[in-house]
């Protein structure tokens, strides 16, 4: 946040020399700080989920290469007018090779106190391993590497400076102001304001990485969750008092957080306690700061921004789960060393989003088929050696037959993509659902900006693999599309009497949440076109898996869930409904008390009239879908000692909603099969020319 404060400053003296620096700092912190207070005062949080790891990953490793790189010329006591600092990255390294000849006492300083740092860090760590039982004593004393380095070199710099006050021997901190002298009501206005705007998206964007990173990294390692929108006005807040008290841009800090932690501290509280040492210092020990070496204190800086740069077996383990995102990792830590820190946050997110929308757009839906599996439990090699894949491995052994679980319901279809793309094993045979019926699943949202990516491709595997129903479809050339060629004149059309025709589409919902007017409207339109694809018949569309309410709104209002009416005669005699029920609780379920007061009243009544039993008269009671339902093959040999009522999971009056791909598919054979006996469809399940 200092790299683009600083950077921000000097952009904006380069054009307005007259504005106070100071200025510059209170108004872009109390812009920032409103902006983000007012995200979290409306609970906008949730923005900061479009900040991948990626990005915040690269932001850390490129901030850190541009501030560790550019504290090298401080380090070896080259001067600025030889060396901007501020520069891109590379050319800091360039033209710090460039006057290495103007090195000075300074490096001598510098270079021995990054060494030390490193040995009592690396000391300490090894010291840690060795004696778990001092582990956090060494902890510990290995954090205060940092004020220890920096007091010996403050005090052998205080030795050889002391009577060389104007002229030191080294560069020194020099003067620090005591106290809070910058304290007022900051000077803001809209002229300054405009003069540093471009700054702005930049600064609440690090501002949130850094604060937002920390609090979810160390949530996760203490187990509690946090509130974005919370810690947005937290930081907010904090930006816009902070002016007050002459601050400037100030957000979380992954070096003090990782202290705390291990220190022990479970509450805010502890920042009190800082902030009591922190008035200490600046009012009591400003004299002891103006003999700090400024190689040293370079040395301190470098050492600690080197220890957040994304180390190589993570980027490895990035590259193991996501190549992409690693790509954008390397470009936006290229971008900030040959450029700057803004242009590298903006390169990692837009890149980003742009992966994002472009996987969302082009999401690709896979065609399903059938495969009957085997659930096996524990271990089942010898009952079925050729299960075994390493004969070199010591062979498992199955359930026995009759063991606690019905050997038929172990035995279930599942249905896998036809090409294999999801990992499953290629060597499975996964068969084709039902000559002419197609079951395709979305793999992510069916949403307005891939719906049509995902229909084109349906309906180009649909007429790549099935012939029309009526090849005299087109009664006139000019019916014929005008981008179907056809055959040629004097031709007969190649037709592939081999191949089905389109019968039903079965659609997998299970990964949609909502749909949109244009996505619905895709539908439809397919619809539509598969329609008069398989004319003088229609197309059934059954849909599994809907699991929002609105979603099944929204596809019942277009006419889906629902029998296409047959352009013949506008009925619907060809079709055989199938729905999923569920008992409504159980023996000791309310219902089934009621239900059991009830027949016994009404046994009372029989009993003195001499009707008919109460179980009889409870079935007589039951509406004709339930009776329906209970004398079906489902409940044959069910035996109840309290009869249980049943109910039908999906709605009655859309019978092409199903709760899973099993029934649906049933469904639709059902329906097909119907077509067959009526005489739509011949027995091979091919379309007839009737």
């Amino acid at each position: 946040m200092s790299t683009i404060l600083g950077n921000a400053i000097i952009s904006v003296q380069e054009t307005h020399p007259e504005t106070p620096k100071v200025a510059i700092a209170e108004s872009l912190s109390i812009i920032a700080g409103a902006i983000i207070a007012f995200l979290g005062f409306f609970r906008l949080g949730w923005i900061v989920e479009f900040l991948s790891l990626a990005s915040i990953c690269a932001y850390i490793t490129g901030s850190a290469f541009n501030i560790g790189i550019g504290q090298i010329p401080a380090l070896l006591g080259i001067s600025s007018k030889y060396v901007n600092n501020r520069a891109p990255t590379y050319q800091v390294v360039i033209h710090t090779l460039q006057n290495l000849k103007h090195t000075k006492l300074d490096a001598a300083l510098g270079l021995t106190s990054l060494l030390m740092l490193y040995v009592i860090k690396y000391t300490f760590t090894y010291l840690a391993k060795k004696q778990p039982h001092r582990q956090k004593l060494y902890f510990f004393i290995n954090t205060l590497r940092t004020i220890f380095v920096v007091l010996l070199y403050t005090l052998i710099s205080w030795l050889v400076n002391r009577h060389h006050r104007k002229n030191p021997k080294f560069q020194i901190l020099g003067s620090v102001p005591r106290g809070f002298t910058a304290a007022g009501v900051p000077h803001v206005t809209t002229d300054i304001i405009s003069q540093f705007a471009g700054d702005i998206p930049v600064t609440v964007i690090v501002l949130l990485i850094e604060h937002i990173s920390i609090a979810k990294s160390f949530g996760r390692i203490n187990n509690y969750v946090i509130n974005p929108s919370q810690e947005m006005i937290a930081i907010g807040v904090t930006n816009l008092l902070g002016p007050f008290l002459g601050a400037y841009p100030a957000t979380g800090s992954f070096s003090r957080t990782a202290i705390k932690a291990k220190a022990g501290v479970r509450t805010p509280l502890a920042g009190v306690f800082s902030s009591i040492v922190v008035l200490l210092a600046i009012y009591a020990l400003t004299a002891v700061f103006f003999y700090i070496p400024n190689s040293a204190l370079s040395g301190v800086i470098i050492h600690a921004v080197f220890d957040l740069i994304t180390p190589a077996n993570t980027v490895y383990q990035f590259w193991r789960i996501s190549p992409l995102e690693v790509l954008i990792f390397l470009a936006g830590v290229f971008v900030t060393v040959f450029s700057s820190i803004e242009n590298g946050v903006y390169t990692t997110i837009c890149v980003s989003v742009a992966l994002l929308l472009y996987r969302v757009v082009k999401a690709q839906g896979r065609f399903l088929g059938r495969v009957k599996i085997h659930s096996v439990a524990g271990h089942a090699t010898d009952s079925h050696p050729e299960l075994a894949l390493d004969k070199s491995q010591p062979q498992v052994h199955s359930r026995p037959a009759g063991d606690d679980v019905d050997d038929a319901a172990s035995i279930r279809n599942i249905y896998l993509p036809l090409d294999h793309r999801d990992g499953s094993n290629p060597e499975i045979d996964v068969q084709r659902p039902y000559p002419g019926v197609f079951m395709f699943r979305f793999s992510e949202g069916y949403n307005y900006p891939n719906a049509s990516h995902y229909t084109d491709y349906l309906v180009a595997t649909i007429f790549r693999e099935t012939r029309r129903t009526d090849p005299r479809t087109f009664a006139r050339p000019g019916d014929r599309p005008w981008n179907d060629p056809g055959p040629r004149k004097g031709q007969e059309e190649n037709i592939d009497w081999n191949k089905p025709t389109l019968k039903a589409v079965v659609l997998d919902f299970s990964s949609v949440n909502n749909v949109d007017i244009t996505s619905v409207q895709n539908l439809i339109d397919v619809r539509n076109q598969l329609d008069r694809y398989t004319t003088p018949e229609t197309v059934d569309w059954h849909i599994a898996c809907v699991n929002n309410r609105w979603t099944k709104r929204a596809l019942a209002s277009a006419g889906f869930g629902y029998p296409t009416p047959s352009s013949q005669d506008g009925g619907f005699h060809r079709w055989k409904p199938l729905y999923s029920v569920a008992e409504m609780g159980g023996s000791n379920s309310a219902a089934a008390a009621a239900e059991h007061d009830y027949n016994r009243r009404r046994t009372s009544k029989d009993v003195e009239a001499g009707s008919s039993s109460s179980s009889d008269v409870a079935q007589k009671d039951r509406p004709e879908f339930e009776r329906e339902i209970r004398g079906s093959k489902a409940y044959e040999g069910a035996t109840h000692n309290v009869q249980s009522r049943v109910a039908v999971v999906q709605g009655l009056n859309r019978p092409y909603f199903h709760v899973d791909l099993t029934s649906a598919l049933q469904n639709a054979i059902d329906c097909i099969q119907a077509k067959e006996r009526y005489g739509g469809f011949d027995k091979k399940g091919y379309g007839t020319d009737a």
